[in-house]
């Protein structure tokens, strides 16, 4: 195995999630626990063999289920992560995090961090006092990919169940299975204790923001697009409460219904921004030349939740649509 010489020194980042989760003692179920409740030293009690293969640092960011994920938190973290690996102590920060919104939280990061030693997630689909839990085991796969020395300009990666991937291409597939995650092209995997990369996927790590000095972000929804989806009162109401941009999940290729089509045209030319993504799981979405001069954006391969996550940071820049396409076709 090829390592960092000497013992690296690796932070670890906790913000909850079913890796510090509780079960409830008197359900044998997978569901039944909650969400954030042990500390990460807690969970490292548990997996001593780590400490042979680096220096191990702490820090309890937050202890939450994802699914109350934050813009405040999301800021915290980048902060904290940009200046721990400005320290030339530190070699890699791993966060453990919630699988519900952890592709979201890890693609913010992949946008807006600055440093290319190597940033991992990782995290559990089963509670941490569960006879099944298998945080222990994700965590020790996601120290041998932060140790290992071509895990660096990798951008943010993601750690589950011995697969490697990517922040930008990584999606949760499965509510409950441990085979949680997937994406079109994993970066690698891990077996009998050995990181091994694909050598034809690279992801070129280009960080497009500086979230330094930035004490809130933009408000951004998504909305779903289904048959009859014609009353368009969601996005009046959303606009009308402060939302600058919309993510559309809608049908097939990016359809919206004409009707609610209408209504985000008149809501462009008031200043709302509009991107158009699917709720179909694979494949792009390319809009007409006839929606790009109404002021819509294709979010291309991004899912409603990471052309979100982009559309958030793109508004810090500009609320011109021209530009902010620029941001998804880079």
């Amino acid at each position: 195995m090829q390592y960092i010489s000497n013992k690296p020194h690796i932070m670890i980042i906790a913000t909850g999630g079913t890796i510090a989760g509780k079960m409830n003692k008197t359900d044998s179920t997978t569901t039944n626990y909650t969400s954030g409740i042990y500390t990460i030293d807690t969970l490292l009690s548990s997996i001593p063999q780590i400490h042979s293969l680096a220096h191990i640092h702490t820090t309890q960011l937050c202890n939450i289920d994802s699914a109350d994920m934050s813009d405040d938190i999301w800021l915290s973290l980048a902060r904290c992560v940009n200046k721990t690996l400005s320290n030339t102590l530190y070699n890699a920060v791993i966060i453990t995090h919630g699988t519900d919104t952890m592709e979201e939280s890890a693609f913010f990061l992949h946008l807006v961090c600055k440093s290319h030693k190597p940033i991992i997630f990782t995290g559990a689909m089963r509670a941490f006092d569960s006879i099944d839990w298998d945080g222990g085991k994700n965590l020790y796969s996601a120290l041998l990919l932060a140790i290992h020395r071509d895990s660096q300009k990798r951008g943010v990666m993601l750690c589950m169940n011995d697969r490697i991937l990517s922040a930008r291409y990584a999606s949760k597939i499965h509510t409950s299975s441990l085979e949680s995650f997937a994406s079109p092209c994993d970066l690698g995997y891990i077996a009998n204790g050995a990181v091994n990369f694909h050598a034809s996927c690279g992801v070129l790590h280009q960080p497009m923001f500086d979230t330094e000095m930035i004490e809130s972000l933009p408000r951004v929804d998504i909305l779903y697009s289904y048959a009859n989806d014609g009353s368009s009162i969601a996005a009046k109401a959303l606009f009308s409460n402060g939302t600058q941009g919309l993510v559309i999940a809608g049908s097939g290729a990016g359809s919206v219904h004409e009707v609610h089509k209408q209504t985000l045209q008149s809501l462009i030319k008031q200043g709302l921004c509009v991107v158009i993504s699917s709720r179909i799981n694979q494949g792009s979405v390319y809009i007409s030349e006839v929606d790009s001069q109404n002021g819509f954006i294709s979010s291309g391969d991004l899912n409603p939740q990471k052309a979100r996550v982009l559309l958030t940071l793109a508004l810090t820049q500009s609320n011109n649509p021209l530009q902010i396409a620029t941001f998804f076709y880079t």
